[in-house]
């Protein structure tokens, strides 16, 4: 067996902490665009590819969930691996839920070996709203503890423990927010922990409410926390009032105004008025300043996310040269 040819690892460029088209195109000043894969029961390469293919043409980014809702699917790191591997940009998600910082630690190494350039710093749902409730949660970090090790792995060039890494992980650092979700009043503070931890880019939860955002965001400028990360705010497609009520009620952080649930009611065809109302809420969110992209989640439904894109008149995936 031959042995594999040594590649030699470049630096970011200058003003930059990865080399990822990510954060390229948001430093561009560009409307960024990323969009959530979801995992495959399965451990054949070919279930990744056929769910991502829908979103490569119109995504800069594509999230690998890790275990959401505390379910188990193939993981974020080997979708991660597959996508880089056929040349594609994900973004890697860290749920803090099912690892120590010891696992963690090496994970976020071997996803940067990988080609990885973006990771999600997630504190994760409890294991009792999963389908393996008898699970052990872990919780050894918080999200806002894991976004400062992955920087102090990233800046600083080394373990938590004080160990030197020979190279360190070149990552663009993410972090989730839930704006539209009590406290309000202390959502924008929280907002600030997590970036004054680290966090170069923030990807919100669902946003159904444009008041209650615009608030947030107002409460964000007051702060210049929109100078110092990149947010992008969180959309999807409602698929009936139905699944919009069960949203309300079962996942963690999801506000949707009765308004919204009503016009999916009375609504002829509801899949297609959910598709209207996601492309509504992207025009609306799109002016608000501050905003730097959306993230779009179609749980399922990855099919409708380039009409979505096109809809909304936001349809122009680029790779931008540093």
């Amino acid at each position: 067996m031959q042995p594999s040819p040594i590649v030699e690892r470049q630096a970011p460029p200058a003003g930059f902490v990865s080399d990822g088209n990510l954060e390229r195109v948001l430093r561009s000043g560009a409307f960024a665009i990323t969009a959530e894969l979801n995992p495959p029961d399965s451990a054949d390469p070919g279930d990744v590819y056929t769910a991502a293919s829908p979103l490569i043409d119109v995504a800069d980014a594509i999230n690998a969930t890790d275990a959401s809702g505390a379910n188990c699917h193939m993981s974020s790191l080997g979708i991660s691996a597959l996508l880089t591997r056929a040349g594609h940009e994900p973004v890697y998600q860290i749920s803090c839920r099912d690892r120590n910082r010891i696992a963690i630690q090496g994970d976020v190494l071997g996803a940067a070996a990988l080609g990885v350039h973006n990771v999600l710093c997630l504190t994760g749902d409890g294991v009792g709203v999963g389908d393996q409730p008898g699970s052990k949660p872990v919780f050894d970090f918080d999200s806002i503890s894991l976004v400062r090790t992955i920087k102090t792995m990233r800046d600083q060039g080394m373990f938590l423990s004080g160990r030197k890494l020979s190279y360190p992980p070149r990552l663009f650092i993410g972090a989730a927010e839930n704006p539209c979700v009590a406290p309000l009043e202390w959502r924008a503070e929280r907002l600030g922990k997590k970036v004054r931890a680290g966090a170069d880019f923030i990807q919100t939860n669902y946003i159904f409410d444009i008041p209650l955002f615009e608030r947030f965001m107002a409460r964000v400028r007051d702060l210049g926390l929109d100078e110092k990360t990149f947010i992008l705010a969180g959309v999807g497609p409602l698929a009936s009032a139905r699944a919009a009520r069960w949203m309300r009620s079962n996942v963690p952080g999801v506000h949707i105004p009765d308004a919204i649930i009503d016009r999916m009611e009375n609504a002829d065809n509801p899949g297609a008025e959910g598709q209207r109302i996601c492309v509504e809420l992207i025009e609306m969110i799109r002016d608000i300043p501050g905003v730097a992209g959306i993230h779009i989640m179609a749980y399922r439904r990855e099919h409708l996310v380039a009409d979505i894109v096109r809809s909304a008149g936001i349809h122009r995936k680029i790779n931008v040269d540093t």
